[in-house]
Order: structure tokens, then C-alpha cells, then sequence
């Protein structure tokens, strides 16, 4: 676990994004700040509407602040152009979605490989590695067969080992249970966890579902636009890191 002295791995400095339609404009965050060590499992809930998604798309650096700053691994988003994000991107965050998004014409090792080609890496994949994810997330008998060919459960195991296959320091996951039984969720949440224990992956992961973010260290509660409420959730330890600067249970 991280001590609460680690330097922070995410950093949420005073984010605000504000929507224009025409005259109006709605604004999705007002001023979030938080930060996340290196390591933790941190859980963002909230109901529709409540800034989570937007918030995982800024951390993401899939779209850009109104005002604020988004730091990952000491790298501010805001200081690099589209390029340099796209490559930070591809080397340093692996994401999961609610949608799994695997091409239907590849079996499930193929989504897995052209995810690591994809990221531009020089050296070769690493064999021993895919076969210890595969191993990890239950998927070693499938991997040949298509994602018509698997369950939804399935699928998502596939896409959390192709956004793992880079060894990336942070995965982002935005509703990874949403479209998944409750049984298959279960299954997908204690591999998220798993991952994130055993590969040391710092997780932050956008739900509306309380019960799927108990399983985080630490959760986060949004409530339009803003971080009203943090909490230790079930996988806490001993050391949690500072969190949301200036509160430690309410803002």
C-alpha cells in the first residue's frame, strides 16, 4: 500500500469544465481536486450526471480542462501538445470501458496483441507475461476464440488484459461492470482488484454502483460537479494516501 508521504501519481488540481450549447452553459465539474498515489485503488461514485464521466475523460486526457490542471506522473496534460498526450496516453494508461470494445474479427489474443502494437513499443511482446495476465484473469482456454464467441464476462476479462498488456502505471476503468450480471461483475471486480494488487497498478475506477466501489481503497462520492464525501472502502489498508487536499471525510 502507499504511505501516505508517496507523491502522487494523478493529480486533480481545482478542475472545472463548463459545456457551451449556444448561450447556455452547463457546467460538468466545479473545482475538483484530489490526488492518488502511486499503487491505490481509488473508486468515483455518483448518479448520472454527477461529473464522474467527465472527470475520467479529463484524467484520461481525452478532452481538456475549462480551467485546472490534470498531472499524471509529474507530467502536466496541459503542457503537452496532441501528440505527446496521445503517446503519454498509449505508455502510461491502460482503459477499460463499459462497452468493450473488441474488434469482432480478431480472436481474443489478437485484440490482445494489436493493443501492445498499437502502443508503439520497440521490444518485443512479452509472452511470459501475457500468459501470466491470461492466468490472472481467467482467460487461458479463450484466448483463440472471438468475442462472439465469449461470454460478457469474458469479454471484459479480454479487454482489462488488453488494457494491462502495456504494464501501464495507471488504469483508468469507467463503468467496467455496466453492461454484466451480477455474477460476471463480481468476477470482473475481483480481477481489477487482483490486477491491481499483484501488477501494482494504481486503479481509479468511475461507477455509479456503491457496492462495486467498496471494493477501492478509497472512494470518492460526486455530487454535481463536485467531491462531496470520501470514504476508506474495503480494500483500505493501513496507509491511504492525502486524497482530496484539505478534507479527509467531506468537503
Amino acid at each position: 500500500m502507499p504511505s501516505a508521504a508517496s507523491s502522487p501519481i494523478i493529480l486533480a488540481d481545482k478542475l472545472t469544465k463548463v459545456y457551451s450549447a449556444g448561450r447556455i452553459q452547463v457546467s460538468a465539474l466545479r473545482g475538483v481536486s484530489f490526488e492518488v498515489a502511486a499503487g491505490e485503488f481509488v473508486a468515483v461514485v455518483g448518479p448520472s450526471g454527477s461529473g464522474k464521466s467527465t472527470l475520467f475523460y479529463l484524467l484520461g486526457g481525452l478532452t481538456r480542462a475549462t480551467e485546472g490542471r490534470v498531472v499524471i506522473d509529474g507530467i502536466d496534460f496541459a503542457s503537452l501538445n496532441d501528440a505527446e498526450r496521445t503517446r503519454l496516453r498509449k505508455r502510461r494508461i491502460g482503459f477499460v470501458f463499459q462497452k468493450f470494445n473488441l474488434l469482432p474479427t480478431l480472436s481474443a489474443m489478437g485484440n490482445i496483441e494489436i493493443a501492445y502494437e498499437i502502443s508503439g513499443r520497440k521490444e518485443p511482446l512479452d509472452r511470459a507475461y501475457l500468459d501470466h495476465l491470461s492466468d490472472l484473469l481467467s482467460i487461458q482456454g479463450r484466448l483463440q476464440h472471438r468475442p462472439s464467441e465469449l461470454s460478457g464476462g469474458e469479454q471484459q476479462r479480454v479487454a482489462i488484459a488488453r488494457a494491462l498488456i502495456t504494464r501501464p502505471a495507471i488504469v483508468l476503468a469507467d463503468e467496467p461492470t455496466g453492461n454484466l450480471d451480477t455474477k460476471n461483475s463480481e468476477a470482473v471486480l475481483e480481477m481489477l482488484q487482483r490486477s491491481n494488487r499483484e501488477l501494482g497498478q494504481t486503479t481509479l475506477m468511475i461507477t455509479h454502483n456503491p457496492e462495486a466501489a467498496a471494493i477501492a481503497g478509497r472512494i470518492l462520492h460526486m455530487r454535481d460537479g463536485e467531491i462531496v464525501r470520501i470514504e476508506a472502502g474495503a480494500g483500505a489498508g493501513s496507509a491511504i494516501s492525502n486524497g482530496v487536499r484539505g478534507a479527509s471525510t467531506a468537503v
